[in-house]
């Protein structure tokens, strides 16, 4: 009875450590490992123990006898890893990383409080001597898990139950609602930090979306993916998103997994949602929406698509709405696991009445069409051509209009500058040698190596990026920070920074919301209502005076 992953891995290769026969691939360290979109289990290697069940944070490892029909592909889709990468050497791994040891105490900010963030800080708690203060703007932790996870993947998002451990170390602390950099309204900038840290670790993603570059998208309904999901996770920053459900189709440009999220979200049945953490006023939108059919397009052909398989299981197993697949006459070549499920998904039959999203291949969008609202997508016909073994999309004369009421894009994240710190432009990163930008300045997550990857890939990244800080630290490389952990607190004493207890108050105020109208959890969606509720619950403790004011140390501020 082997297990098997599922679809909702999360890649955070906590599984293969706990295995005692080596059985799950790639592991952190092995090729491959940064980019593959799930893990694997070995069925002839599995003894059956389940000691990975018990590590995964996410409930992805199942027993196969327990597979429901949706998740049997992934039976196959573990075998055939194995198939075509035996991994015979199976090296034991070390269970029990060694700890560093440095000659004095000392204290790193983390700069964002997402999944790479929360990484680095468990990372640096296990050597003595480390204390960590993790800031972020919002008051509420866990970046795109809480606001960028499908409210449909909630086994993806137990993630946030390891954060949960990671925030109770001793040592650790939230500054939470706390601005970072020149518009700091607490003064907290990149000099400010490293005067008072030995080490400061920027993980604050990449927040911004990549435009598509063509006429229209100025007009209203033309809007980023990213912000759609925003909308309807909760996100404060998105909750005035122009989302307009009230045609029959909406275009999504680009098709990785994010916009597959998006097309599954808008055609499902908002019944489903509502045991979720889906946002409320989102979720009554969904309820009067009009949309029967969500069009995903991607300039290259099904091989070359951007989703994974493991996203693509999960579409094809839907039971309520339909998958089409639109390659333009041509047949699908299924020599591979994802496009045989596409070839698979081709020849289902449309059932009347149904909703459906339409994955369609080799065509590139050329003009948004509309007055002051979008009223369509004018697209081509793509040939592909090959150059040094990459396939690249060339547009056609082959035109047409697709209807639509939106038009989303979704064609990539990109990082925005880090006040103080280098930038690549090309790449939206910071330069840096395995997460060191100088000493004492360090990144991690998708600021460091591009928008790639899921949510456990950042625990191998982060790793390697607190080795580098400690390595800098017995090389006696790390200044002494100014000031002491008192110091500190009483600088934010007094100020709306909300602390470990004041997130704890805002989860269990949205989880009481969500006791009492039958639902999972209900987010605050308004960063004043949040700060409300940390008041009621965490009297704020002032120290002479609280506030910037107590600072001694000729601090910027």
């Amino acid at each position: 009875m082997p297990y098997v992953v599922t679809q909702s891995c999360c890649s955070d290769a906590s599984c293969v450590v706990a295995c005692p026969v080596n059985c799950i691939h790639p592991a952190p360290g092995e090729p491959g490992f940064a980019e593959a979109e799930m893990l694997y289990v070995d069925p002839k290697a599995c003894v059956d123990c389940g000691a990975c069940t018990t590590a995964c944070p996410v409930d992805a490892l199942k027993p196969h006898t327990k597979l429901t029909d949706a998740e049997l592909p992934f039976l196959a889709l573990n075998r055939l890893y194995f198939e075509n990468q035996p991994h015979a050497d199976r090296t034991p791994l070390a269970l029990v990383p060694a700890v560093r040891a440095v000659d004095r105490d000392i204290r790193v900010a983390v700069v964002g409080a997402g999944p790479a963030g929360l990484y680095a800080a468990d990372e640096l708690l296990k050597h003595a001597g480390v204390s960590v203060d993790v800031f972020d703007r919002l008051p509420t932790p866990y970046g795109l898990a809480r606001a960028g996870v499908a409210p449909d993947h909630q086994h993806t998002k137990q993630v946030t139950k390891l954060f949960a451990a990671i925030e109770g170390q001793p040592g650790f602390r939230y500054r939470l609602n706390v601005e970072v950099g020149p518009d700091s309204a607490a003064g907290v900038t990149h000099e400010w930090l490293t005067q008072r840290y030995d080490g400061v670790i920027y993980a604050v993603g990449a927040s911004r979306d990549r435009s598509l570059g063509i006429e229209g998208e100025h007009l209203l309904g033309s809007v980023s993916a990213t912000d759609v999901v925003g909308w309807y996770n909760g996100h404060p920053d998105a909750q005035d998103t122009p989302v307009d459900l009230g045609g029959d189709r909406v275009v999504i440009v680009g098709n990785g997994n994010v916009a597959l999220d998006v097309a599954r979200i808008l055609t499902a049945d908002p019944d489903s949602l509502l045991p979720t953490d889906t946002a409320a006023l989102p979720l009554a939108t969904l309820r009067g929406s009009k949309v029967s059919e969500v069009v995903v397009l991607g300039r290259r052909g099904p091989a070359q698509a951007a989703f994974t398989v493991p996203e693509l299981i999960g579409l094809a197993g839907l039971d309520d709405v339909d998958v089409i697949i639109d390659n333009g006459g041509e047949a699908i070549v299924a020599d591979s696991a994802k496009t045989a499920l596409l070839a698979e998904l081709a020849e289902r039959a449309p059932r009347p009445g149904r909703r459906r999203i339409v994955l369609r291949f080799q065509t590139a969008p050329v003009r948004i069409l509309g007055q002051e609202s979008v009223s369509g997508l004018e697209v081509a016909r793509t040939r592909l051509t090959e150059t040094d073994g990459r396939v690249h999309a060339v547009a056609t004369d082959e035109v047409e209009v697709i209807e639509a009421s939106m038009v989303l894009r979704s064609v990539g994240y990109r990082g925005v500058a880090v006040d103080g710190l280098p930038f690549d432009e090309t790449s939206g990163t910071v330069p840096n040698t395995n997460g060191r930008v100088v000493p004492g300045t360090y990144v991690a997550g998708w600021i460091k190596r591009g928008p790639s990857g899921f949510i456990g890939t950042n625990k191998a990244c982060s790793e390697e990026t607190v080795a580098a800080l400690l390595d800098d630290a017995q090389a006696g490389l790390l200044g002494e920070p100014l000031g002491t952990r008192a110091e500190l607190e009483d600088f934010f004493a007094g100020t709306d920074v909300v602390d470990l207890a004041g997130w704890q108050a805002i989860d269990r105020h949205e989880l009481a919301l969500g006791a009492a109208s039958g639902r999972g959890r209900v987010k605050l969606l308004d960063v004043a209502e949040m700060l409300a509720v940390t008041r009621a619950e965490v009297p704020r403790r002032r120290v002479g005076g609280g506030g910037r004011q107590r600072w001694p140390l000729g601090s910027s501020v």
